[in-house]
């Protein structure tokens, strides 16, 4: 009797050792599948283009597609959160809730919206890059 009691919570220890996932992979895994190198690079070229057209003072219109690009790229590279990892999905929640707030100041195109847009949008940018560095020092430790 004890022995089969073992026999069956040795097998039920392997069962679930079989579908486990560390950390670590999930996150790699995530990565990969979402992207996120990729829709990384595209928000910052947008964003960073977005703040080069705000600063020139360009017309409204310029100003309308550049920050409609913006807005739908942090649209498709939101949509893949959440994150295995809560920390990740709350920095990058952050960073492209504040892209969005900039696009939406950028579309104004008014004085007062261009500086306030420069701001979220670097705020922004700040947020994402701490987010990239925590997936990254994530992703780099071993399983």
């Amino acid at each position: 009797m004890i022995r089969r009691v073992i026999v069956m919570a040795l097998a039920g220890l392997l069962l679930s050792a079989c579908g486990s996932t560390s950390a670590t992979s999930a996150l790699r895994q995530w990565s990969s599948q979402s992207d996120f190198a990729s829709a990384l690079s595209t928000v910052r070229g947008d964003a960073r283009r977005a703040v080069g057209e705000l600063r020139v003072s360009s017309s409204p219109a310029v100003l309308h597609t550049v920050c409609a690009v913006l807005a739908f790229d942090v649209e498709q590279a939101q949509a893949s959160l959440p994150t295995p990892d809560s920390q990740t999905t709350g920095l990058l929640s952050r960073a492209y809730l504040g892209f969005l707030a900039g696009a939406n100041e950028c579309y104004q195109a008014s004085p007062a919206s261009r500086t306030r847009a420069i701001a979220s949008l670097n705020q922004a940018g700040a947020t994402l890059a701490e987010a990239a560095a925590r997936l990254r020092a994530s992703t780099s430790s071993s399983n």
